[in-house]
């Protein structure tokens, strides 16, 4: 094995377009304080952005300013190129997103600002009297973010631009469980310990008052966005197409993606029905499912053991890895296994901070009431979100601060990310790590779960026809299409399809940022013939940053 030392980049004198990145995320964390904690950077302690439209607008100024700048000057080397094409695509593309109104209609069930402006909690620091204070303070400032968060969603109503009601209804039902007495604001407040009184009462206070903010929230959804709020789930194809750009860093054609989705599908479920004939003979998909559920040897019993089996699996993959297939950093082979402190459904990854004095995180947020666990389910979730996927992706980014600024070490696309975390998953099984059948069954039932997204997002937001020619795809119809072509809970399935109505382009961007990956490994391949290396070819690609995918087929391709 290669050691750290050998395989530390060489450092690179920062350039002017370094510095137009840098100064965009100083700018950034100036907007958006929150990315501070996300970063790992003091300052702005407990501070909110400003979410209400003439925090917009200023956000758009800033972006136009720095897009002008960036267009205009001029790369030194490879480097630079890949910065100067990528942050120029991305700002472009956000100014585009505000003309089009996207922060006015900004709710969905997983990753809008109800969610964002709770979740920040979970990556605060608890350690010391200092970090709890700031936390008081951040609980005190949340209404203010709240009110601005409405005024720009009243915003939208005067402007005929509003989410679905469907939307409405389900994250009102979140808000109500933030807003609650013995919710997450009361409970986090009361887990401080060893601090004094005073602060203690200022805790107790701030959860009043972010838990209040919360009950506004939940008043001004029930009372009146739900009565504006729109029937259609559907978007349509000019929102939609902007919000595939984004969540890709590229243009596909969606309706040729549309059928090679219905394509990948059906050989997804053929490859599953082979599978299931091994586990057991003659028998069919659900019959290979319910002799697994019943082998009591691959359960899990509690999230205490789903936590433990997380951490093991996660240190052993890395361990071994690292040895034989991958030169992963001693910083980047610290990879915690947390479940989340909400039961909303999910599972998902938070990235080091720079300097990594908080590691990257394995989350898991268990429903309500999910008390037990299939390992060969879950097995190929813990590569996807940890490494050889996520984790080594994001934590490689962040470990070559040598050669990348700032910016390209935290930006990136889902479709860079998730799209890369299922060619981890497959990769996995070409290393030999899903050689059971059982976990070859659940890493393609991700995977058929993955594809089925890829039809039924693009499906109802597009209004095409259903793959059987019966009539266009409907929201209702996505909960049994879903229901159909997944092995898990009906809470689960609800879930994720209320994400998929509510968040139009995330979900297809995982399979197809894997198309795209796996185009541009072949591609590398045919140019370099019978030189071709694929170890290589990980490393030069990972070692980019976390960019568009149309940037990394550029830069790759230089």
């Amino acid at each position: 094995m290669t050691n750290d030392a050998q395989h530390t980049p060489a450092a690179r004198e920062a350039t002017p377009i370094d510095a137009i990145a840098e100064a965009w995320v100083d700018t950034e964390l100036d907007l958006f304080p929150e990315y501070r904690v996300y970063l790992g950077r003091p300052g702005r302690d407990g501070e909110y952005a400003d979410y209400s439209p003439a925090g917009a607008e200023q956000a758009l100024s800033e972006t136009k300013k720095v897009l002008a700048a960036i267009t205009a000057a001029t790369p030194v080397d490879s480097i630079d190129e890949v910065t100067k094409l990528d942050l120029a695509r991305e700002l472009q593309l956000e100014i585009d997103k505000h003309d089009a109104g996207f922060q006015e209609r900004d709710l969905n069930v997983i990753a809008s600002p109800p969610q964002d402006l709770r979740q920040i909690f979970d990556l605060v620091p608890t350690e010391t009297e200092t970090d709890w204070a700031n936390i008081a303070k951040r609980m005190h400032n949340l209404p203010g973010a709240i009110d601005g968060y409405i005024e720009t969603l009243r915003a939208g109503v005067s402007h005929g631009n509003v989410p679905a009601v469907r939307q409405v209804r389900e994250v009102l039902e979140q808000v109500k469980k933030y807003a609650s007495r013995d919710g997450f604001f009361h409970e986090f407040a009361g887990s401080a310990e060893n601090i004094p009184d005073s602060l203690a009462k200022e805790l107790e206070s701030g959860a009043n008052a972010s838990a209040a903010a919360y009950a506004g929230l939940a008043e001004f959804f029930s009372d009146e966005l739900h009565g504006k709020a729109t029937e259609k789930d559907a978007v349509g194809r000019e929102i939609y197409s902007l919000a595939s750009r984004y969540f890709l860093g590229a243009t596909v054609d969606l309706d040729e993606t549309y059928e090679w989705g219905i394509e990948e599908l059906a050989r997804m479920t053929s490859e599953q029905e082979s599978i299931a004939n091994e586990i057991k003979a003659g028998a069919s998909v659900e019959e290979a499912i319910a002799f697994l559920d019943g082998d009591a040897s691959r359960k899990l019993h509690g999230t205490d053991a789903l936590q433990k089996w997380m951490q093991e699996t996660s240190d052993r993959a890395v361990e071994e890895l690292s040895r034989t297939h991958f030169d992963i950093p001693d910083e980047v082979k610290r990879l915690e296994c947390m479940i989340a402190p909400t039961q909303e459904g999910g599972i998902y990854y938070t990235g080091p901070t720079d300097d990594f004095s908080r590691a990257g995180r394995m989350w898991w947020s268990v429903p309500e009431g999910v008390t037990e666990f299939d390992t060969w389910r879950e097995l190929t979730t813990v590569y996807h979100e940890g490494v050889p996927g996520h984790h080594l992706q994001i934590g490689q980014a962040t470990y070559n601060k040598a050669q990348l600024n700032t910016w390209r070490r935290n930006a990136g696309t889902s479709g860079h990310a998730e799209g890369w975390a299922l060619y981890a998953e497959r990769l996995m099984e070409q290393l030999g790590y899903l050689d059971d059948p059982a976990d070859r069954l659940g890493m393609l039932d991700g995977q058929r779960m993955r594809a089925a997204r890829v039809v039924l997002d693009i499906g109802v937001h597009l209004e095409k026809q259903l793959p059987d020619g019966s009539g266009p795809w409907t929201g209702e119809y996505a909960f049994g299409f879903m229901g159909r072509n997944v092995n898990m809970s009906p809470e689960f399935v609800r879930f994720e399809v209320n994400r998929y109505l509510g968040w139009p382009g995330q979900a297809p961007s995982y399979k197809i940022g894997q198309r795209i990956w796996e185009q541009l490994r072949d591609d590398a391949a045919a140019r370099a013939g019978a030189d071709f290396d694929i170890k290589d070819f990980h490393k030069r690609a990972l070692d980019i940053g976390g960019v568009g995918l149309d940037t990394l087929r550029t830069a790759l391709a230089n």
